[in-house]
């Protein structure tokens, strides 16, 4: 059967992917080049490497369930949750181990609304959600690293600890926002009580919030991927399909 939707009309793919045609022939290339295209014992796929990320892409852009995007590709339910389940985490972000001096990463933290009740908890602002530490360069605006999921009721503090992002990031000055005291992370300035910052300080907070903001911006972009707003994956899953979407706002930041 013939599906409604390919790769080899490019009209599809910036809408499902968020990527040019070019961005995204990048993409299967680099996919390629990973072995991802081999050919693997058994039966082969009924969709080409191009369809196949084509299908997943949707997924978390749209958050449609498999019984409703399976038949715009032609193949059953089934299928398709093989392609997900077996090419999602090839599609993460492949995390960087090293930094140069001059780089400055900023980290933040942000809550996914997360299904699975064995990995998420309630928080105050969200209901059963997972809490990820996001690193991102200032400079490029380009996710770096991507912390483990914990659960939405760990403070950003322990969440730093405990995700793998504070010993991704090592030794490198990192900036942070006011909810990562005692960590050894470039926070704002906290006004004395009953008192107030003076003036040298009040302009570091400044400029200190103004950098920062790139990574509200990031998670903006990132969060337009509806499946970050409800995630019904299990287990890894929810670690997989952020380090994936991560993958492609940075590839569509630079190709």
């Amino acid at each position: 059967m013939t599906g409604v939707i390919t790769a080899s009309e490019q009209s599809w793919i910036a809408p499902f992917t968020g990527l040019s045609p070019r961005a995204f022939g990048k993409l299967i290339t680099m996919l390629r080049r990973e072995g991802t295209g081999a050919v693997r014992p058994g039966h082969p796929w009924s969709l080409s490497l191009e369809d196949r990320t084509l299908l997943v892409a949707p997924c978390w852009r749209t958050n449609l369930t498999l019984r409703r995007l399976a038949p715009l590709f032609g193949i059953s339910k089934s299928a398709a949750g093989r392609v997900i389940d077996h090419l999602g985490p090839l599609l993460a972000l492949k995390q960087r181990q090293r930094f140069r001096k001059d780089t400055v990463p900023i980290v933040d933290g942000t809550l996914v609304p997360t299904r699975d009740h064995s990995i998420a908890e309630n928080s105050k602002n969200c209901p059963y959600s997972t809490n990820h530490q996001v690193v991102i360069a200032a400079d490029a605006r380009l996710v770096v690293a991507v912390g483990h999921p914990v659960p939405g009721n760990r403070n950003d503090c322990k969440a730093w600890v405990e995700s793998g992002a504070e010993a991704a990031v090592g030794r490198t000055t990192t900036i942070a926002d006011g909810g990562h005291p005692g960590t050894g992370l470039v926070i704002p300035h906290r006004r004395p009580a009953g008192g107030d910052l003076c003036e040298w300080k009040r302009e570091h907070n400044r400029s200190h919030k103004q950098v920062r903001a790139r990574a509200e911006h990031v998670f903006a972009r990132m969060k337009a991927w509806k499946t970050l707003r409800d995630c019904r994956l299990k287990g890894n899953g929810v670690h997989h399909v952020v380090l994936g979407i991560a993958r492609l706002h940075n590839l569509s930041q630079t190709a």
